[in-house]
C-alpha cells in the first residue's frame, strides 16, 4: 500500500482526498503549511520510514510549496506532484524546473490525482526499461541503483530524468517523438499546452551541457534526439 504525504493548508479538501485515497488502497498523511512539510519529511528519513510520494501544494502558509521544492534535495529524494492554482501556468513551470515530477490543477479530481500518483509510483519503483541493454555512450545509466555518470562523473537526476535519459539513450541517434515520451515516460498522453515534457528535457540539457554544446537536439515538430 502506497503510504504519501499531502501539504496542502485546505482543510476540507485533504480530509476529502484523504478519505479518497484511502479507500483506494493509499495511506495518506496531511499536513497544513510548508514547514510541517520538512518537519515530516526530515522525521521519516529520521526513521528509515520515508514517503513513497509527496503531493504538494504551491500556495502554504508558513513557507510556500516552491520554496520547499527548493530545499527537498537536501532532505529527499522523494517524487513530488504538484497542486497549482488553475491558469497558473508559470507555477506549474517553475515547479516543474526545481525537480517536481508532475502536476495537477485545483480543484482537482481525485480520480485524476490517484491516476498521477500511481503512475508517479509505478515509474520509481519499476524502473523505466529497466535492465534493457543500452548504446554505448559517454552516458552510464545504472538502471538497477539508478545512478547517472557521463564521463565517470556523477550527476544528479530526478527520477522523471533518469527515464527520460534512458527512453532517449535506448533510442540514441533516432528522433523520438514527444507523444511517445509522454505516454511511455510520464506514462500519459500527450496534451495540446502542456509544457511538461518539454521543461524536463530543458533541466537535462543544462545538467548536460557543460559535456556538450548541444546533447539533446529539438527537431521541431518531431521529436527529441540524444546526440551525446
Amino acid at each position: 500500500m502506497p503510504h504519501i504525504l499531502l501539504g496542502d493548508d485546505d482543510e476540507e479538501l485533504t480530509q476529502l482526498l484523504q478519505e479518497y485515497l484511502h479507500n483506494h488502497g493509499v495511506t495518506c498523511d496531511c499536513v497544513h503549511d510548508g514547514e510541517a512539510v520538512i518537519e515530516r519529511l526530515k522525521t521519516t528519513m529520521q526513521d528509515d520510514l520515508p514517503y513513497d510520494l509527496l503531493v504538494l501544494d504551491i500556495m502554504m502558509p508558513k513557507i510556500d510549496g516552491l520554496s520547499v521544492l527548493r530545499q527537498l534535495p537536501t532532505i529527499s529524494d522523494i517524487p513530488v506532484i504538484m497542486l497549482t492554482a488553475k491558469g497558473e501556468e508559470i507555477d506549474r513551470i517553475i515547479g516543474l524546473e526545481l525537480g517536481a515530477d508532475d502536476y495537477i490543477t485545483k480543484p482537482c479530481n481525485p480520480r485524476e490525482l490517484l491516476a498521477r500518483i500511481n503512475a508517479v509510483i509505478k515509474r520509481t519503483a519499476t524502473p523505466f526499461l529497466e535492465h534493457t541493454p543500452l548504446p554505448a555512450s559517454r552516458l552510464h545509466l545504472d538502471q538497477t541503483q539508478r545512478i547517472c555518470q557521463i564521463d565517470n562523473i556523477a550527476l544528479q537526476v530526478t527520477g522523471t530524468e533518469f527515464d527520460l535519459l534512458v527512453a532517449l539513450l535506448k533510442q540514441k541517434g533516432e528522433v523520438v517523438s514527444k507523444a511517445w515520451l509522454s505516454k511511455n515516460v510520464l506514462q500519459r498522453e500527450l496534451q495540446p499546452f502542456d509544457r511538461s515534457l518539454d521543461v524536463h528535457v530543458s533541466r537535462l540539457r543544462k545538467k548536460l551541457q557543460p559535456f556538450h554544446d548541444e546533447p539533446i537536439k529539438a527537431i521541431r515538430g518531431k521529436g527529441y534526439q540524444l546526440v551525446i
